[in-house]
């Protein structure tokens, strides 16, 4: 068995478009809040957080119901194509309100900039869940860690697109307005060019249905109970997947916890230039890169479980090493850049497997709904890790940053012990088979 991985690049084709998009919206939508309509950051703050209050309820929904979508273009292709297109039109709408307001200020068009941009979010919620179920659809579940690996490279990909398109039409600052609409524009382009190559070249009716014939081939891949309403999770795998989900909330306070206020603690407690807190978070980022295909091929030697769980001890070393920094020192120091560059290894390490450990647990009807679970987890953890860490740095002090991002993680390599389903081991290859290439 091997993955077929000019397949899944192609079907990551769609989560390139979503990161592309996401890296403009985070980039982008405060500057114009806070630059074009002169809102304070307060009201922008709340205005950018309703992305992830949103996708609480969305990426769930439709998750499910491309669960149950019967198109001739397949469960996911529909939802993919319309999310898209709609989401296109109306992101292009955004740079033209702001552009509109520069010339002839109105508070009627500071509210139509809002009211588009929730139209925005909650097109861009359609998609999504439906995006990322894709993969596990048209791929064997022993394979879906390397799958989901080639996913989040395509996604980090679309990421680093932007910044360079980015870093090459606006080279210099400048005092006077700046248009964003080309940026918008371009980037609208990269997310149409996608769904074309998806429509084109990922025939998803044909690809499920070959990777419905291998499920039923493979009975003993199926952790689901045969009952008289239909299939059904057995107990201790609904065991396995509540720790599975309180992990993943676990971990992304820790991680998110760091990378929300790690700019701030690093010129306070470090007198760090933004430059250089930047360049940390930039390093741990090539780091989970360039670790992404590496630690799905070691996944599927070692094991999901494992992997993931070793994942969280680095994280936790790595952690408590930059609180030790915090005692020894307070300026910068460049092997703060080898901790940051091991960060980005154990979030691959976690990141990579911890969804498709989610879809072992479930049956190929569900894989829409059960994403939306995994991200309802995630969300909510990167909701709250923002305002308790915040709290604590306020009213605690700087110094509980690291020991709180250290604690979380710590806590997620435990309630991971408890996760008992969800894995699946590759045996070696031997003799001559050892010499097959994957496509």
């Amino acid at each position: 068995m091997k993955l077929d991985t000019k397949r899944t690049y192609l079907v990551g084709f769609a989560f390139l478009s979503i990161c592309a998009f996401w890296q403009m919206y985070d980039n982008l939508i405060p500057l114009i809040l806070t630059n074009t309509f002169h809102v304070n950051e307060g009201i922008s703050g709340m205005i950018m957080a309703a992305d992830n209050l949103l996708a609480l309820f969305l990426l769930p929904l439709f998750g499910g119901i491309s669960d149950r979508c019967t198109s001739k273009m397949g469960k996911r292709r529909p939802f993919i194509l319309y999310g898209t297109l709609s989401a296109v039109v109306l992101m292009m709408g955004l740079p033209m309100i702001a552009d509109s307001y520069h010339a002839a200020p109105s508070q009627a068009k500071v509210i139509g900039f809002v009211v588009l941009l929730g139209m925005l979010l909650i097109a861009m919620g359609t998609y999504r869940s439906p995006a990322v179920a894709l993969m596990p659809d048209v791929t064997p579940k022993p394979l879906r860690s390397k799958g989901n690996a080639i996913i989040n490279l395509m996604g980090a990909v679309g990421g680093v697109l932007y910044l360079l398109i980015t870093t090459f039409l606006y080279t210099t600052h400048s005092d006077h307005y700046v248009s964003y609409l080309p940026l918008f524009a371009i980037v609208g382009g990269i997310m149409l060019f996608s769904v074309f190559i998806l429509m084109v070249f990922v025939n998803e009716p044909k690809l499920a249905a070959k990777q419905k014939e291998y499920e039923l081939a493979h009975p003993e891949d199926n952790l689901m109970e045969v009952t008289d309403h239909g299939e059904q999770m057995t107990k201790p795998v609904k065991k396995s997947l509540a720790f599975l989900l309180l992990s993943i909330a676990l971990w992304y306070i820790a991680y998110n916890g760091i990378t929300t206020w790690f700019t701030v603690y690093a010129q306070r407690m470090w007198h760090m230039s933004l430059g250089q807190a930047n360049m940390c978070l930039t390093v741990a980022t090539v780091g989970a890169i360039v670790s992404y295909i590496p630690v799905g091929n070691i996944a599927s030697k070692l094991g999901r479980r494992k992997t993931i769980r070793w994942g969280t001890v680095l994280l936790s070393v790595c952690f408590a090493a930059g609180f030790g920094f915090t005692l020894l020192s307070d300026h910068f120091s460049p092997a703060l850049f080898v901790v940051f560059l091991l960060v980005g290894l154990a979030w691959a390490a976690i990141n990579v497997n911890s969804l498709p450990m989610v879809f072992e647990m479930c049956s190929v009807s569900d894989v829409g709904k059960f994403t939306g679970l995994y991200y309802t987890f995630s969300m909510s953890a990167q909701i709250m890790t923002p305002i308790v860490a915040g709290f604590l740095l306020k009213h605690v002090g700087y110094q509980t940053l690291f020991p709180y991002a250290t604690i979380f993680a710590a806590c997620s390599f435990i309630t991971m012990g408890f996760v008992k389903h969800g894995d699946h081991k590759i045996e070696a290859k031997k003799g001559l088979e050892a010499f097959d290439i994957d496509d």
